[in-house]
């Protein structure tokens, strides 16, 4: 498996940890910080810089929102001047509904942050609890004993020697691309059916702008209001129609969809300046991996990734980043069992009702009942993550988690007896 190695920025502080994770966005910050909060040496590494951008559509839904408040960072997010979405609408075709957002004190609306704003924000939050958060940092392999258990990283930098760091256990929070399911060669468990493309561009908005939601035959869009005065204009197609219309440029066939939904939409996208960026996701159907394995773990887009078309992959990285940690912290191979099935119940929920709507074959009529299933599925989500407890450590803590711990003599196995995974990949089911 061949990795471009980059220059070291920096070192690991030390030879071995209870939890390395791999990749510092919202999955892998969120679980770096609650197992640092819960008392575990924590490493993260992520190989691009802190705070920097990436795609993504912003809008979290109410799980997510939620999730934050539990954590102590909603307000961090709105003090950064994450505006407070307080209104939803839904425009099929010509017809308009409006939904009003009830404020409360844990869900007082909804926010759609920059990724500027949302990753810098958790990686603080790691940090101030105690853990180690390196950027610009890649890794280039994972290492196993010879048992084929997982036993940490090798971090590969240009003019120096490898770097070998042990774990009790490697998270993968790497996206879609994951270098660790490629490692431990994770298991599909089930693939999605359908792909939509998304063409992201961002234009001046109003304050106290909803999030808009635009559907009509075969093509959808989305307005949604998020840092800097700005709103993430979305143009989203089947990715055949994709393939035949935007191959010329991205351009002018997102402003023919957007002036399709709505004159207004693109009027208001073309509002930007001239010289604004626009980035496109072609798509990949949603697949559901192998969520754990001796040694291991995935998390966010590297064990589950859906369609974008419903806004819900921050809140599928921030549910399943508490709930892995909870079982990471259990340590027993019953909990992370549970966790996998828990994480299944639901990804399998959302993925159906992502993918109904990411099919682009329903009529207008069919559509709006298609939304009220995955409003359902949000309503389940959030009494189910509003009942459970925080993670938290037990006591005595290295005794609690013999399932994750190398032997005390051995925390990181000689070269000799060990295997890299690009060459003698574990697979190994639970």
């Amino acid at each position: 498996m061949a990795t471009n190695p980059v220059s070291l920025m920096a070192s690991p502080r030390r030879g071995h940890y209870d939890a390395i994770i791999v990749g510092a966005r919202c999955a892998g910050a969120a679980t770096a910080m609650l197992l640092a909060r819960a008392g575990l040496k924590v490493l993260a590494i992520d190989r691009k810089p802190y705070g920097s951008d990436t795609l993504s559509t912003h809008a979290l839904m109410r799980p997510a929102v939620l999730q934050l408040w539990r954590w102590g960072l909603l307000e961090p997010l709105l003090k950064a001047g994450t505006p407070l979405v307080e209104t939803t609408t839904f425009h099929y075709g010509e017809e308009e509904i409006t939904i009003p957002l009830a404020g409360s004190l844990d869900l007082p609306g909804l926010i759609a942050p920059r990724r500027t704003v949302l990753d810098r924000i958790l990686v603080d939050a790691a940090r101030k609890a105690g853990a180690e958060v390196l950027h610009e940092v890649a890794v280039g392999n994972l290492f196993a004993d010879t048992r084929g258990r997982v036993r940490g990283i090798e971090i590969r930098a240009a003019g120096r020697a490898s770097l070998r760091v042990s774990a009790d256990i490697v998270v993968g929070a790497d996206g879609v691309g994951s270098l660790v399911a490629k490692c431990v060669d994770a298991q599909p468990l089930r693939r999605g059916a359908v792909s939509a493309a998304h063409i992201y561009g961002y234009a001046p908005v109003e304050p106290g702008a909803g999030y808009h939601w635009y559907f009509r035959d075969g093509i959808a869009g989305s307005f949604i209001p998020t840092n800097d005065g700005l709103a993430c204009i979305v143009a989203s197609v089947p990715t055949g129609l994709f393939d035949q219309r935007f191959r010329l440029g991205h351009a002018r066939a997102r402003m023919d969809v957007l002036e399709a939904l709505s004159p207004a939409l693109a009027e208001q996208a073309a509002q930007a300046p001239k010289d604004a960026r626009l980035q496109a996701f072609r798509g990949v159907p949603g697949y559901i991996r192998q969520a754990y394995g001796p040694g291991w773990a995935l998390v966010g887009d590297a064990g589950f990734f859906r369609d974008p078309i419903t806004s819900h992959g921050i809140s599928d990285a921030l549910r399943d980043a508490e709930t892995l940690a909870r079982a990471i912290l259990d340590g027993s191979e019953a909990a992370f069992a549970v966790w996998q099935q828990q994480r299944d119940m639901i990804a399998n929920q959302v993925l159906d009702t992502t993918d109904a709507v990411a099919a682009f074959d329903w009529t207008l009529d069919e559509l709006g009942e298609r939304h009220r299933r995955f409003s359902a599925v949000l309503k389940a989500e959030v009494q189910a993550l509003a009942g459970q407890p925080m993670p938290v450590s037990r006591a005595p803590f290295p005794a609690s988690r013999t399932a994750h711990r190398a032997p005390a003599n051995q925390d990181e196995p000689p070269a000799s007896a060990a295997s890299n995974l690009n060459r003698n990949r574990t697979g190994a089911r639970p």
